[in-house]
């Protein structure tokens, strides 16, 4: 196993809060595992995903402290049932079929999964083959999640992933003779990208017919490799403006909705794992680096784990709770903000009743925040929803932050 240097991490712990609130129904709950390991790691990526040989993982251990940290954290959600399960990461198909069927065979050994459940692993198409797919669908995998990114070879190469074009299609063909739900992951402002070359990639999607799209602009992150080392040929305000108009255009000729920010579906074809993120539902993360939001009749705790995965593996196994680096209670006066954060992100809105289900709290706690909203045109007079306008749908973070307290 390959030692990661780290910086030591801060625990925090304020579970316990005289801030008290009553939630009568517990919202749906999800389950996230996440797998911190690439082959290679993208010059735009943030998230906790660390490069190593595939040959170099302990399998073995990792799946010890996955159980270990499960193990933990059941009083947490005892006696619920699970809607979805999402396996993320880094590269979760770097792992083996063994190891998956595994996991999700702990999963089901210890948790109440519906029938009906959301199974969904991401996968790179320069990870897998046929064989390994049908065996993480014989593993009770429903939902493949395919980080395409571009159909472009050249694009591809100046984002650093390990795959190309004809690893993008077969990829696509091959989960669709498996299961019938799936999602392509695309990326747009690509350096060297135009739009010629993004209307390639909407047509070649498009040509597979899926179910369900997300597409996401090109952000610079820091501490990523490409916020200190910018590439020289991104393209302009307006060359990227002119891709995002495209999007909804191209995907709607096909019966697709933008039901979120960055996400296109068919009816029905949804992704349940986001949608209870996005409605404020819980989730119990496990992994290095997870976050978990878990709500309790009187209180609603955040947790996250250690990052850096050896240190992680190593307290998990410990069963002292040492892998969990934070726990605290959200206070009542940032549940608003939470919610709207979450809620506002979705297309068609929430019903505003959802806002006491998943608080606990009345909505006149936000009155003077809402009519704020309301005298800036950011949110609509909807009498049954939370609901951007058009100008707050264009300027959603100025929205968001009006909640903010």
């Amino acid at each position: 196993m390959i030692i990661i240097p780290i910086k030591v991490e801060e625990k925090r712990n304020t579970m316990y809060s005289d801030d008290k609130i009553f939630i009568k129904n517990l919202p749906p709950l999800s389950i996230y595992i996440h797998i911190p390991w690439c082959v290679s790691k993208c010059p735009y990526c943030d998230f906790n995903s660390h490069s190593i040989d595939p040959n170099n993982i302990d399998e073995e251990l990792f799946l010890k402290s996955l159980r270990c940290d499960l193990e933990q954290s059941l009083s947490l959600i005892w006696n619920r049932s699970i809607i979805s399960v999402f396996i993320g990461g880094g590269t979760p198909s770097i792992l083996s079929v063994e190891s998956i069927d595994k996991i999700l065979e702990m999963i089901r050994t210890y948790l109440r999964i519906l029938p009906n459940a959301e199974i969904t692993i991401e996968i790179n198409p320069g990870t897998v083959d046929s064989l390994k797919m049908k065996g993480f669908k014989d593993s009770g995998i429903n939902r493949f999640s395919i980080g395409i990114q571009s159909f472009n070879n050249e694009n591809l190469k100046k984002i650093g992933r390990i795959h190309d074009k004809q690893d993008a299609l077969n990829s696509i063909t091959k989960a669709q003779d498996l299961v019938e739900n799936i999602n392509l992951d695309i990326m747009f402002s690509l350096p060297g990208q135009t739009i010629k070359n993004f209307i390639y990639d909407l047509k070649t999607a498009k040509s597979f017919n899926p179910n369900h799209l997300s597409i996401y602009h090109l952000t610079i992150e820091p501490n990523t490799f490409f916020s200190k080392n910018l590439p020289d040929d991104m393209p302009d305000e307006e060359t990227s403006s002119g891709m995002d108009d495209l999007i909804e255009i191209e995907l709607s000729e096909m019966g697709m909705k933008r039901y979120e920010v960055s996400a296109y579906s068919k009816d029905k074809f949804q992704s349940i794992h986001n949608l209870n993120y996005w409605t404020f539902g819980d989730y119990l993360g496990i992994g290095p680096g997870a976050h978990s939001k878990i709500s309790f009749h009187d209180k609603i705790i955040r947790q996250k784990r250690i990052y850096n995965p050896i240190i992680w593996m190593n307290k998990s196994i410990k069963m002292d709770n040492s892998h969990i680096i934070e726990n605290i209670c959200i206070l009542k006066d940032q549940l608003p903000f939470e919610f709207m954060l979450n809620v506002l992100r979705l297309k068609d809105g929430v019903n505003r009743r959802l806002f006491k289900f998943r608080t606990g709290l009345s909505i006149d706690v936000m009155k003077e925040r809402i009519n704020i909203a309301y005298k800036n045109k950011l949110l609509s007079k909807n009498s049954e929803k939370f609901i951007a306008t058009p100008l707050g749908w264009k300027f959603l973070n100025d929205l968001q932050m009006i909640f903010i307290k």
